[in-house]
């Protein structure tokens, strides 16, 4: 079988989200199907550590997709020749954007279609192209794979897509997402928070993360408990927004948030696993990675009622209403109880089994056959 990938979003040193997603599993799959031919097609000069295995051509296409604009262009033009040229037997798209006019049979991976519900969340002309294309792509698609019931349910209200023509499968988690050793915990916070015990929030500084409420959420929290507790804030501030700016502004506790930037993932983990606890209060997810990494380090969850969270969090975190500071605030509080942790611990522990690369490439290969053979 031939098949073909869009891999733009496999970057080196920037892999987030969905560039974490597509390496993880494609790593996974062209690994266990030697015999089969893949063409990954990226928009600039890859990382030889993406070309995963033997069975794996690169090819580069212009330009480099980074703008409504030049999506089209990308995937209209570029995508669409190589795809003449390769003659795949399927196209998957990583990111969901697929070629319209092209007549290779494709899948698209949708995460979420988050800008449907928060619009006033994007840049004016992103939007656009979100709303315009998106929903063309979910109907050209044969095939779709989604992260979460709730997605499927989503997209299916929203684009009238038939349930029948979207799988759902799950996300898993780095394998270097483990406990520490106590002593290693020390470290990290001696190395990040003057050896105080932290909060913990991952994820890109994005307005639907929420942390234009949860900095005052924190600061409740300081206020009512006297905590010397501090927060960490993973992440870079490509999406950090003028309300966002003005919640930190704000806060009586400033000097107690710590900005990391963005981690390498060994780092993260360390950090992810050193925490007392994670707080990923987002008010749309289409899955949420954090919540089974927090799991995988034994690290209990702080995170939303909302959405996909409580579908992938089940009963081992504590769940919170996003909209609401006073939620967020004694779910925070109700962490500095040793048991509550504990018990949160336990429940993770066994949650965390569901979720696994292994599983989501299995999944994605599946899918991937049945388009073939139809």
């Amino acid at each position: 079988m031939k098949i073909a990938v869009n891999t733009r979003l496999l970057l080196k040193d920037k892999l987030e989200g969905i560039g974490w997603v597509a390496c993880e599993t494609l790593s996974r799959i062209v690994k266990a199907h030697p015999n089969d031919e893949f063409y990954f097609l990226f928009d600039r000069k890859p990382d030889p550590k993406f070309i995963f295995a033997e069975n794996v051509t690169p090819v580069v296409l212009f330009p480099q997709a980074r703008h409504p604009f030049l999506y089209v262009i990308y995937f209209e033009i570029s995508v669409r020749r190589a795809l003449r040229k390769i003659k795949p037997d399927v196209f998957i798209s990583t990111d969901a954007y697929l070629s319209l006019r092209s007549k290779t049979p494709q899948i698209a991976v949708f995460h979420d279609i988050n800008f449907e519900h928060f619009p006033q969340d994007f840049p004016r002309l992103a939007l656009w192209h979100y709303k315009r294309f998106f929903p063309k792509f979910a109907h050209k698609a044969k095939k779709i794979i989604t992260v979460s019931e709730f997605s499927k349910k989503d997209i299916i209200a929203n684009y009238g897509v038939e349930p029948d023509k979207i799988n759902v499968v799950y996300n898993g988690a780095n394998e270097g997402f483990k406990p520490l050793p106590e002593e290693e915990k020390v470290n990290v916070r001696n190395q990040y928070t003057a050896g105080y015990q932290y909060f913990m929030f991952v994820g890109s500084l994005h307005p639907r993360k929420n942390l234009a409420r949860l900095f005052p959420a924190f600061d409740v929290f300081k206020e009512k408990t006297a905590s010397d507790v501090k927060l960490v804030i993973v992440g870079e501030k490509r999406w950090w927004t003028e309300p966002i700016q003005k919640a930190f502004e704000a806060m009586k506790h400033q000097d107690d948030v710590v900005f990391v930037g963005h981690l390498q993932m060994s780092e993260l983990h360390r950090v992810t696993a050193a925490a007392l606890a994670s707080v990923y209060v987002s008010y749309f997810e289409g899955f949420g990675i954090p919540i089974v990494e927090a799991y995988k380090c034994d690290v209990p969850v702080i995170t939303s009622n909302v959405t996909s969270m409580p579908e992938v969090a089940g009963d081992a975190a504590l769940l919170v209403d996003p909209f609401n500071i006073d939620s967020i605030a004694d779910a925070m509080i109700q962490m500095l109880d040793e048991n509550v942790r504990n018990a949160l611990i336990e429940k993770g522990r066994v949650r965390r089994n569901d979720f696994s690369w292994d599983k989501a490439a299995e999944g994605w290969w599946s899918v991937i056959n049945e388009s073939v053979a139809k």
